[in-house]
């Protein structure tokens, strides 16, 4: 049997690795993805990291050796993340020279803390990419307001950017603007445009779990058997459709003069990435986040349930030009009930923005805690 997960690649998707710890590393696992799964790509973030650092004792004698010299709890994670970093990266390395840079790049997140700082954004995002000194390293940015012009600086001075927490295709268009506008900066200080890279990172299954919740409470209180049906009937397709439309998007910027000029000059595009593709209602394929969304010049970054899954039982073929007038239809539909796709989005990026610093302030106060027992006198 065919692994469909090389067959992505062959549709020209890429599929990433949403996870990251030191034992993946060290046991050889994330090495046996990437040559025997076709993995050309990592992705982490805080909840990642807490869930590696806290909930294991694979970097215990890493953070006792820290807490000793004297390192703060923010410096001693910086230095085990950065190590975690730095090893995938050189796994991913060749994947990164034979793609010829498109693919085998690692994230590496700023603090969430940063998600409204423009400047500290900046600052860090620089300081992260001089101390990780990987070609193949993706600095993560919030698509935030306050997110969008540090992503235009950062490309324009080099860095390649993974944009996280998109959830509108507005929010993505304001972010392949930044792109583009960093990019045309660097072309005009003469740097070399086909050095850097971007993904968008679109957010899935979040947008199905709050709009399939505003659903149910809209059929309580429906009145009307017609009413009802079109709430039923909306379900689980509201995702889905906000990616495929944010696709069209994608394909309509790349055709258009501005980006031509500077793909000219070997500019890469800065390719959609789906992020949260695990199934959060089991009610639904636990595979539907990306068999409905396969398409040339995109990334599907999936956690390890969600890749061996697909790797199992999933189906590759190209679905994501598909259904672009239903896709329309279910936006109108959700309109015409009084589901707001504006409000749920705005909702879920802060929503997003929280549901990071909770688990970043976690793992700083776990280090604290390691800290101090290490501390301690024998």
């Amino acid at each position: 049997m065919s692994n469909p997960l090389l067959q992505l690649q062959q549709l020209g998707q890429s599929p990433w690795y949403d996870n990251i710890r030191r034992g993946l590393i060290l046991s050889g696992e994330l090495q046996r993805l990437i040559a025997e799964e076709g993995v050309c790509g990592l992705t982490s973030n805080p909840a990642i990291f807490e869930k590696a650092i806290s909930g294991s004792a694979e970097y215990a004698g890493a953070l006792r050796a820290l807490a000793r010299a004297g390192h703060t709890p923010q410096e001693i994670y910086e230095a085990v993340a950065i190590e975690d970093i730095q090893w995938a990266a050189d796994l991913l390395l060749p994947v990164y020279e034979k793609t010829q840079g498109r693919d085998g790049f690692v994230s590496l997140e700023v603090s969430p803390h940063l998600a409204q700082d423009t400047v500290g954004t900046i600052e860090e995002g620089l300081r992260l990419a001089g101390e990780v000194g990987r070609a193949n390293l993706m600095i993560k940015v919030p698509g935030t307001q306050a997110g969008v012009p540090a992503i235009e600086h950062l490309i324009g001075e080099g860095i390649s950017v993974n944009v996280t927490l998109l959830f509108s295709g507005e929010n993505y268009l304001q972010v392949a603007q930044a792109y583009l506008a960093g990019l045309e900066k660097r072309a005009a200080q003469g740097g070399d445009l086909s050095a850097v890279a971007s993904v968008a990172s679109f957010f899935i299954s979040r947008i199905d779990s709050l709009v399939d919740k505003e659903l149910e409470n809209r059929l309580i209180v429906a009145a009307k058997a017609s009413q009802r049906l079109a709430l039923r009937s909306l379900a689980g397709k509201a995702a889905i459709a906000n990616a495929k439309l944010t696709y069209a998007s994608y394909q309509e910027l790349c055709a258009g003069p501005r980006w031509q000029q500077l793909a000219a000059k070997g500019a890469r595009p800065q390719r959609l990435l789906w992020a949260s593709t695990s199934t959060k209602n089991p009610a639904y394929r636990d595979v539907i986040y990306v068999e409905e969304l396969i398409g040339a010049e995109t990334v599907n970054t999936m956690p390890d349930a969600t890749l061996r899954a697909f790797r199992d039982h999933g189906a590759a073929r190209p679905t994501l030009g598909e259904g672009l007038e239903e896709a329309r239809e279910v936006m109108a539909g959700l309109e015409e009930l009084g589901v707001s796709m504006p409000e749920v989005t705005r909702r879920l990026q802060e929503e997003a923005v929280r549901l990071f610093v909770e688990p970043f302030d976690k793992l700083l106060a776990a280090i604290a805690s390691q800290r101090e027992a290490a501390m301690q006198p024998a």
